[in-house]
């Protein structure tokens, strides 16, 4: 049985859950999310207990593994509207910056062009200053896939470590060549 997909989701005072068919539906504070579960799975909310329950038919390979995925999707859609996520990245670079304009994030990172990324609506964009941007979501995928989408415009290197990084990450740095005297 799948540790993880065993476990109750507990759900907290002041979330309010709804199942509808294959869809479940968790309201917060901060917002509300809804996901669709493969039509395999079982999903049950004890409003007494304050918890909902996943279980799966039968011990078939994919039914085990979207066991516990479900209970993981649910629990971060949970803790995402009482809680929201959040990714912080810092820019490393002379020159490099980020500015929000409108809905779209400029990052200025080296190349000839500015480079713009549209703000999903789901996500909250932020920078404190120019070399930190802030991520804030109810939607954990929606947070760490746009967290990505920028790290990728320039992932840091590991000569001088310039580039966009996150917050918590650290850097293998290797040492350059050698200088040797001709001979």
């Amino acid at each position: 049985m799948s540790r993880i997909g065993k476990k109750p989701i507990p759900i907290e005072s002041g979330v309010d859950v709804a199942i509808q068919g294959g869809t479940i539906v968790v309201k917060g504070k901060h917002g509300e999310l809804s996901f669709a579960w493969h039509p395999n799975m079982t999903v049950e909310y004890d409003n007494d207990a304050r918890q909902v329950c996943v279980t799966r038919p039968n011990d078939h390979r994919q039914n085990r593994a979207l066991h516990g995925l479900t209970r993981s999707l649910i629990n971060n859609m949970v803790c995402g509207v009482s809680t929201p996520f959040e990714k912080r990245l810092e820019i490393v670079g002379v020159g490099y910056n980020a500015t929000i304009q409108g809905k779209n994030l400029r990052l200025q990172v080296g190349y000839a062009n500015t480079v713009e990324l549209a703000i999903p609506d789901i996500v909250n964009c932020e920078t404190a200053d120019p070399t930190h941007v802030v991520l804030k979501s109810v939607d954990k995928h929606a947070v760490g896939q746009f967290a990505a989408n920028i790290r990728a415009v320039r992932p840091p290197e590991p000569y001088k470590g310039k580039g966009i990084r996150y917050q918590d990450e650290h850097v293998r740095r290797k040492a350059g060549k050698a200088f040797a005297s001709g001979g």
